[in-house]
């Protein structure tokens, strides 16, 4: 029920945002949302360990509900810009096939869509298993699985305020490559690292350079979507990217346990971060994913 309401909540509010912010503020804007996001994954886990010591689970689990009838009064006082075409009625079966024909008209961003699917495919049963890798691989404590959540989300805090001051590229595909290329040694070299608390060591050293080069792709690929279509026809394409890209998430989660049993947890991050190379070089050697943002900088330009 969580997942079938995100694919309404976060097209919505990804659409929006390119109505209510300059053309030329967007990165800026979503680097800035990253931050608060970041934000919040590195003040929850803190916040819920120590009410988990003085409330019952029950309770603490109810807090989502209260932060969610919080976050629903916020929003009924903000003003939303109003659009008549937002307006008309909902036709599921040809917002999707309409939004999937958007997307892959543009050949850059499709391809992109199906390397970040690629990607999360390959790198999710390695981050499903974070705590099995501390406490199993490098004979870490319940504690330290619980600072490389946190250095990760720090690393993604501070690539965020990176973006969120000082994001105005002329060509963001740039960043987005070596952000992969970041990601993919990074975490392909945490599955080489010794089971021991030396490799321990090493091992948030290279969490917190993966969060660091984390919101230089997600960031400034959903910038370059909210401005490559019409606001009208925004939130249909979010649709279909977040489902396409949430979809691969469960396939690989599904592979994650009997992988582990197989290979070992350490491999399955030799092969996240292998498959990010990867798919790094695919988007680096077709022009259509390289040039994407230089073709879209120069019609946003024309438009101007």
């Amino acid at each position: 029920m969580r997942s079938i309401a995100q694919t309404f909540q976060m097209p919505t509010i990804q659409s929006i945002v390119p109505t209510m912010v300059p053309a030329n503020q967007v990165t800026k804007m979503n680097g800035q949302l990253g931050m608060i996001q970041s934000a919040n994954m590195i003040i929850a886990p803190a916040l819920g360990a120590f009410l988990f010591s003085i409330v019952p689970i029950t309770m603490l689990i109810l807090l989502d509900v209260v932060g969610a009838v919080i976050g629903v009064t916020i929003i009924l006082f903000v003003k939303i810009p109003e659009h008549p075409v937002f307006d008309e009625k909902i036709q599921i079966l040809s917002d999707v096939k309409f939004g999937l024909g958007q997307l892959k008209g543009n050949k850059g961003l499709w391809y992109i869509t199906l390397m970040g699917m690629v990607f999360t495919l390959l790198f999710m049963p390695a981050a499903s298993l974070y705590p099995l890798m501390t406490m199993s691989y490098f004979k870490g404590t319940v504690a330290q699985a619980g600072i490389i959540e946190v250095v990760y989300s720090v690393g993604m805090f501070a690539g965020g305020a990176v973006i969120g001051f000082l994001g105005n590229w002329s060509d963001r595909m740039k960043p987005i490559l070596m952000s992969m290329l970041v990601m993919g040694i990074a975490f392909g070299a945490s599955g080489f690292l010794p089971g021991n608390q030396r490799g321990f060591i090493w091992f948030v050293v290279l969490n917190t350079i993966a969060g660091i080069a984390t919101p230089f792709f997600n960031t400034l690929l959903m910038a370059m979507i909210q401005q490559s279509y019409p606001p009208e026809n925004l939130g249909r394409v979010l649709g279909i990217l977040n489902s396409l890209m949430s979809i691969a998430g469960p396939v690989g989660l599904i592979f994650a346990g009997p992988i582990a049993d197989k290979i070992g947890v350490n491999s399955l991050f030799i092969i996240g971060g292998v498959g990010t190379l990867l798919c790094g070089l695919f988007v680096f050697l077709v022009p259509a994913t390289r040039n994407v943002d230089k073709l879209l900088q120069e019609r946003l330009r024309e438009e101007d």
